[in-house]
């Protein structure tokens, strides 16, 4: 089935490491939720897309982003460079707040899989992000950071995914921002039973309402 364009987003492209997005932004917005996609995925994922829409409905702005370009994409070591992942989630926060539309909203990272790891990288960089999500993510990717990271962050992991839970468990202990570690009941990794999606969407939409319109110290 072909992917069409949201009809409430538009194609951006941010310089100048040439990253492609879907851009939406919802009147009123009270924030921006920056994705970091897993491996394999990407702006064009229909399950990004569902998640993105479902949260321009909770009154959030979004920003899906090709973290790779397509040439690097061919390298597999790159879906698992975090530090690049991470710098390029960097540019595509440094978009959003040089960008007239959104520089006055407080942004936000969602994470999936490995991009959950650069996202909590990325976030452990200064203190402009106000909050983090991670659904079925790896953020042990990013373990020696994770003390510096000052984002209230809030991971999410479904009950079936064995191992990622206890990675996600040795992250929330060594996280030292708020946090939350929530188990999704009857969710495999990539949420796929019916309603543990819709689920996770709440939750992160819960989340990012409540803290992005405030200081990412939480003060």
């Amino acid at each position: 089935m072909a992917f069409s364009v949201p009809q409430d987003v538009e194609p951006v492209l941010i310089e100048p490491e040439a990253i492609a997005g879907f851009f939406g932004m919802p009147a009123g917005s009270t924030g921006l939720v920056i994705f970091a996609h897993g491996s394999g995925s990407g702006r064009f994922s229909p399950r990004n897309n569902y998640v993105a829409a479902a949260l321009r409905q909770s009154g959030l702005a979004t920003l899906l982003v090709d973290l790779l370009r397509p040439d690097e994409e061919l390298d597999r070591r790159n879906v698992f460079d975090i530090d690049l992942l991470a710098a390029r989630l960097l540019a595509a926060k440094r978009w959003a707040f040089e960008a007239p539309a959104t520089s006055h909203l407080r942004a936000g990272y969602f994470g999936a899989s490995t991009g959950a790891g650069a996202a909590l990288r990325a976030a452990s960089v200064g203190s402009d992000i106000g909050a983090v999500v991670s659904r079925g993510g790896r953020p042990d990717l990013a373990m020696d950071v994770l003390p510096m990271v000052r984002a209230p962050t809030l991971l999410l992991v479904g009950s079936l995914d064995g191992p990622v839970i206890e990675l996600n468990r040795r992250a929330y202990e060594a996280l030292t921002s708020k946090k939350r570690l929530l188990i999704v009941n009857g969710a495999g990794h990539l949420f796929e039973e019916p309603g543990t999606m819709d689920e996770v969407i709440q939750h992160a939409a819960d989340w990012f309402v409540e803290h992005l319109g405030r200081p990412a110290n939480g003060e």
